[in-house]
């Protein structure tokens, strides 16, 4: 488990390498609604925040022998960015059907990238081969003490920008953003948006243990494999409300943000939205929220036909 200090302790070890992400309201939303735009983060995503903090605490040793990371895109982004930034050599095992402009992106960072797995239920399978032939230290995207922490930084900003918030809504993959937040801000309700596609935390708070599941949503951000034991854990403790949304609620959400907020965010990015939009976060009336918009990282094909559909 991580406590408030380590969150803490995440952004003096981050400093100001990272952007301090703004929040803009939402009159349409409703009179108390806010978004937190992670899409303005460096890379396009929340992630850096956890990986800077993972790298920043390597010895001498693993710094030397480089880092390997598992990813969709976003995380895999995030450790190609980062790692150039403290100088390491990485490599990342990301899937061949996933986002040609995320992997384009990530060589763009100067990482290695293996795709020799076919999806994300085979893809930590190939992480352990290259990790036990390689010796490099795995930096990974969600099931990480001090990657979850650097998430919970989001957390802190929010709750210094905006104080009076009750309730703070964050789309759920394997679980390192809502782990860290929920540590960050441990007197406000959180709850956590999956796709109902890509059920990773719900499946293993239903088993009460990590649970493989085959996600398949247009979310590819949000399609963990399984959630991590920390988020588990964390998500028990606090008893998290988890929410789950449609495709065309994710598209919804999207649209959403493009059109009358101007944000140009990935489907991954707009589940919290799409779940406020369509009624699957009950609310008592007056409480003041917040909607963390998570990415921005999608192909301009995938975000012309989202909108073109309606």
């Amino acid at each position: 488990m991580i406590t408030v200090d380590d969150v803490r302790a995440a952004r003096e070890t981050i400093g100001d390498s990272l952007h301090r992400t703004p929040i803009f309201s939402s009159a349409t939303l409703g009179p108390s609604v806010f978004l937190k735009a992670e899409l303005f983060q460096r890379t396009g995503s929340f992630k850096p925040r956890g990986v800077l903090n993972k790298l920043r605490s390597l010895t001498p040793e693993e710094r030397a022998n480089g880092v390997i990371g598992v990813s969709a895109g976003n995380h895999a982004q995030a450790l190609a960015y980062c790692a150039a930034l403290e100088g390491l050599d990485a490599l990342l095992v990301m899937w061949s059907s996933a986002s040609s402009a995320k992997i384009e992106a990530t060589r763009g960072y100067g990482a290695q990238v293996d795709l020799e797995a076919a999806g994300p239920e085979t893809v930590f399978e190939r992480l352990r081969e290259l990790q036990e032939e390689t010796g490099r230290t795995l930096v990974h995207p969600f099931d990480d003490p001090l990657v979850a922490a650097g998430q919970g930084t989001v957390g802190l900003e929010i709750e210094e920008d905006v104080p009076d918030v009750d309730v703070v809504v964050v789309p759920v993959g394997g679980g390192g953003l809502i782990a860290g937040m929920a540590t960050a801000l441990p007197d406000t309700r959180i709850v956590g948006v999956e796709p109902a596609s890509s059920t990773a935390l719900s499946t293993a708070l239903a088993a009460g243990k990590p649970t493989p599941v085959s996600p398949n949503s247009i979310a590819d951000g949000l399609n963990a494999p399984f959630a991590g034991e920390l988020a588990l854990r964390v998500a028990e403790e606090r008893d998290l409300e988890v929410a789950l949304v449609e495709e065309h609620e994710l598209e919804d959400g999207m649209r959403f943000l493009y059109q009358r907020a101007k944000l140009a965010c990935e489907p991954a990015g707009a589940a919290a939205v799409g779940a406020l939009r369509a009624g699957k976060v009950p609310l008592n009336g007056g409480e003041t929220v917040v909607a963390v918009v998570s990415g921005g990282n999608v192909v301009g094909e995938t975000a012309a036909a989202i909108l073109a559909r309606q």
